[in-house]
């Protein structure tokens, strides 16, 4: 977000909590969402896969394996059509890219230079199968290769390469140059699920991601640097904790919806005139 400009538009996959914060979403609206209850930031009626926030330009929060990937081309086409300057920012995890509608999205975006960056975050693995059993192409960004696309691996544990590599792409972008293909590589430490048993990898390689973990080797450098002391991170995650706290009131004490609301928002009614023969 801090590479990019305001009226970007954003979209991902179902994972897809840290977005709308990112972008100034409220977290009471956000944990509300996760309640199911009626001040969610959805209504309540997305729940935690289908997080969706017009306002702050965030367009979900999608169930569908792959199925953002050509709507974040569309986000980009409308910006690209109505000359606004903008661009479109479309995540997806590892497991997305052996869908058709990624190379399909990638070869349109490539041939009419929309303004999309793509970016993949490779975790390693697709629920519990590691990207090596998979496919064939490990090193994710070379599929963009195939379409002429510029693509890169970024070390996604570190902020300042994320940093770095979404402003170069989005300088493409907005110069009308069209696609980036980025490969976050990435870590997730706990499993897939609350029931996931992660018998597909070892605890050493869980420890070994946990030495780089992205959070405390920013906090680091912050240190080393000098730009601001213990005691001011400290204040910061006071700060946070406290909005954590607060979120979580808000979605406990909002309320749910009338059963009756289940049946909006569903279908858009209209009277359409039929002509018989």
């Amino acid at each position: 977000v801090s590479a990019l400009e305001k009226g970007d538009k954003y979209i991902t996959a179902y994972r897809d909590h840290a977005h709308p914060l990112a972008l100034g979403t409220s977290p009471g609206a956000v944990m509300a969402e996760l309640y199911g209850k009626e001040t969610g930031v959805s209504k309540g009626k997305g729940g935690s896969m289908h997080i969706f926030d017009v306002a702050n330009h965030f367009y979900g929060g999608h169930g569908i394996v792959g199925g953002q990937v050509p709507l974040g081309a569309g986000l980009a086409f409308a910006e690209m059509y109505n000359n606004t300057g903008k661009l479109c920012i479309c995540y997806m995890g590892d497991g997305a890219v052996r869908q058709g509608a990624f190379h399909e999205a990638l070869n349109m975006a490539m041939l009419w230079k929309i303004p999309v960056i793509f970016v993949i975050e490779n975790n390693g693995y697709a629920m519990g199968t590691a990207v090596k059993r998979s496919s064939n192409v490990t090193e994710l960004h070379t599929l963009g290769e195939s379409y002429d696309m510029p693509s890169e691996a970024v070390d996604a544990m570190r902020v300042e390469e994320v940093h770095n590599a979404v402003a170069r792409a989005a300088a493409r972008a907005r110069a009308g140059e069209g696609p980036t293909l980025l490969e976050f590589r990435t870590y997730r430490y706990k499993g897939h699920s609350m029931s996931d048993p992660q018998k597909y990898r070892t605890k050493e390689e869980v420890e070994e991601y946990k030495r780089q973990d992205p959070i405390e080797l920013v906090r680091t450098t912050i240190l080393s640097k000098k730009f601001a002391s213990e005691a001011e991170l400290e204040a910061i995650n006071a700060k946070v904790m406290k909005q954590v706290e607060d979120a979580v009131q808000f979605a406990e004490e909002s309320k749910f919806h009338d059963p009756a609301e289940a049946l909006t928002d569903v279908y858009e009614q209209k009277d359409y005139p039929f002509i018989f023969d």
